[in-house]
């Protein structure tokens, strides 16, 4: 169980700012929705409408894989094969090889979500090394730095 510091709702001026830094993952908030951010001592993470959707890493925020499931993300979006999933899944950095599929609008540096291939379920959430193509085309090296994955601590988050 997360040890909660702090939980207050967040003002509408740092709610832009934040779906700003979430780019084309802010677009799930609405304006009604109401934003609070809890303070832990590992993570802070930003509720929506009480949900844990985003996550704040290294002061940037990242969707969460809940909100992956639960909102139907659907851009940025990378595929790979079976082989890969027991990789992804224990927090493995995604390799070039491993994928099938990428957004061709990925850029380096992009917040990314890995599905798989055959029920193209939500695996992990990353930043991306290199573009889209890039990915789809190297036979080797790293292509995601893995964030966020299935089974975590993130995952298992209690409120």
């Amino acid at each position: 169980m997360m040890k909660i510091k702090k939980r207050y709702f967040l003002k509408k001026k740092k709610v832009k700012e934040i779906k700003k830094e979430l780019g084309d993952y802010g677009s799930f908030i609405n304006n009604k929705d109401k934003l609070e951010l809890l303070e832990s001592e590992d993570y802070d993470f930003i509720l929506v409408n009480g949900e844990p959707y985003i996550i704040i890493i290294n002061n940037k925020p990242y969707p969460t894989l809940k909100a992956a499931l639960n909102i139907e993300l659907d851009s940025k979006v990378v595929t790979v094969d079976m082989g890969a999933v027991r990789f992804v899944t224990k927090g493995a950095d995604i390799m070039s090889p491993g994928i099938v599929d990428a957004d061709e609008d990925i850029t380096e540096g992009d917040i990314v979500l890995i599905v798989d291939e055959t029920h193209h379920k939500p695996l992990a959430i990353g930043n991306s090394l290199i573009t889209g193509p890039e990915m789809v085309e190297n036979t080797e090296g790293k292509a995601i730095k893995s964030i966020h994955y299935v089974g975590d601590e993130i995952w298992n988050l209690e409120i």
